[in-house]
C-alpha cells in the first residue's frame, strides 16, 4: 500500500484501483494454487513440508527485496506528508500478546476463558503503551476519530468469517456430510476461486466501493442461506452453483475493502492502517476455526452445516447492514482519513501541496 500511494504522489495518479485489484487478482490466485501445492508437498514429504518450504521462500524474498524494493528516502522523496518511522517494539509485543491469548481462547472457549483476562490486560496495556508512544505501532488516536476506516476493519472481519468457513468448514462437510474424496471437495471449491478472479478483474478498476459492498453483501447472504438446501444426497450441480455464488462477494467485498482503506487511511499510517486490515482477515479466520469445531464436534454433518449457515446468514446480514448505513460510503471515494490531531506526540502533518495526498483533502 505504502509502494502504491509513493507511487501514485510521484506520478500525479490519483486512483491506483487498477493495481489494487492486480494485487485481488494475485490472491486469488494465489488461493487456487496454494492448496494445490500444499497437498503436493504434503503427500511428497509429510505436513511438515509445508512449513520447511518457507525457509527457502523467506530467504528469496529478502534477497529481492534487498535488491528491487525503494530504499526509505526514495520511496518517500515525493511526499510531504511522510516522516521517518521508529520500530514500536512495545506495542508490537503487546499486540502479539493479545492475539495469541485471544487465539488460545477461541480453539476451547469453555476450558479457556479465564485467557479473556488475559486479553483484556493485554489490549489495555497496549492501548496505554500507544497513547504515549512518539511512533506508535498502532496509533490508537487516529483509529478513534476514524470511524469510517474503524468500519472498513469491521466488514473486513465479517466477510473473513464467512470465506473461511466455506474454504475449511464447508470442505470438511463435501468429504464427510457429501462423500466426495478430497480430490472432489478441492474440485467442487474451484468455481469459487474463478467466479472471484472473474469478478475482480471485470470490475477492479471501478473504484466506487458502496455498490460493490452492496452486491457483495446480498449475494453473501443468498450463498449462506443456499447451504440449508444442502443434504447428503444433494446433486453436485447444487453444490456447484452455491459454491458459485460465493465467488461473487469474494471478489467484490475484497475489492471494495482495499480501495475504502486506501482513502480512509492517514497517509503516514497507510502501511500499518494496511497491516490492520490483513489482521481483520485472520480475526476472522478465528472466528471462523471456532464456529467450524462448534458446528462439527466430532464429524462434519449436514446438521453442523446448517447450523453454521444459520451463523452465516447473521454474519453477512450484519456486513450487508453495516454497508447500507455507512453515510461515509456513499461519496464516489470513500471520506479521506482525518488530519493527525494535535497531540504533543504526535505533530501535525501537513498538507501535501502536490500529488494524491493534496488531492485526498480538497475532496
Amino acid at each position: 500500500m505504502v509502494l502504491i500511494r509513493s507511487e501514485s504522489v510521484r506520478t500525479g495518479t490519483d486512483s491506483p484501483a487498477g493495481v489494487l485489484a492486480a494485487l485481488s487478482a494475485a490472491n486469488q490466485t494465489v488461493a487456487v494454487i496454494g492448496p494445490t501445492v500444499g497437498g503436493l508437498l504434503i503427500g511428497l514429504g509429510g505436513w511438515r513440508t509445508i512449513f520447511t518450504v518457507n525457509v527457502p521462500l523467506a530467504l528469496a524474498c529478502l534477497v529481492l527485496g534487498s535488491l528491487r524494493l525503494p530504499r526509505e528516502e526514495q520511496l518517500h522523496r515525493d511526499d510531504d506528508t511522510a516522516r521517518p518511522r521508529g520500530l514500536d517494539v512495545t506495542g508490537m509485543a503487546l499486540f502479539a500478546a493479545t492475539l495469541t491469548a485471544l487465539l488460545l481462547f477461541l480453539m476451547q472457549p469453555a476450558a479457556r476463558w479465564p485467557l479473556l483476562l488475559v486479553v483484556a490486560v493485554a489490549v489495555t496495556g497496549l492501548v496505554l503503551r500507544e497513547r504515549r508512544a512518539d511512533d506508535p505501532f498502532i496509533d490508537v488516536r487516529l483509529l478513534a476519530g476514524n470511524a469510517p476506516l474503524v468500519a472498513t476493519y469491521v466488514r473486513q472481519l465479517l466477510a473473513s468469517t464467512v470465506s473461511y468457513v466455506f474454504l475449511y468448514g464447508f470442505t470438511q462437510w463435501l468429504e464427510q456430510g457429501r462423500g466426495l474424496t478430497a480430490t472432489g471437495a478441492g474440485l467442487a471449491l474451484l468455481p469459487m476461486f474463478v467466479v472471484a478472479i472473474a469478478v475482480t478483474t471485470v470490475f477492479g478498476r471501478r473504484e466506487q466501493v458502496r455498490g460493490k459492498l452492496l452486491v457483495g453483501g446480498a449475494l453473501q447472504v443468498l450463498a449462506c442461506l443456499g447451504l440449508l438446501l444442502l443434504h447428503d444426497d444433494s446433486p453436485l450441480w447444487l453444490v456447484v452453483a452455491v459454491v458459485g455464488v460465493v465467488g461473487v462477494p469474494q471478489g467484490l467485498i475484497g475489492l471494495a475493502n482495499q480501495n475504502a482503506l486506501y482513502r480512509q487511511a492517514h497517509p503516514d499510517r497507510l502501511g500499518s492502517s494496511a497491516g490492520l486490515l490483513r489482521t481483520s482477515m485472520y480475526l476472522g479466520a478465528m472466528v471462523a476455526a471456532a464456529a467450524n469445531a462448534a458446528a462439527f464436534p466430532e464429524r462434519a454433518d449436514t446438521a453442523g452445516l446448517h447450523a453454521l449457515a444459520v451463523v452465516l446468514t447473521v454474519v453477512s446480514v450484519l456486513l450487508l447492514a453495516m454497508s447500507a448505513i455507512d453515510r461515509s460510503l456513499r461519496r464516489r471515494c470513500p471520506e479521506p482519513a482525518p488530519a493527525l490531531g494535535p497531540d504533543p506526540a504526535t505533530p501535525p502533518v501537513p498538507d501535501a501541496p502536490q500529488g494524491l495526498g493534496g488531492r485526498l483533502r480538497r475532496t
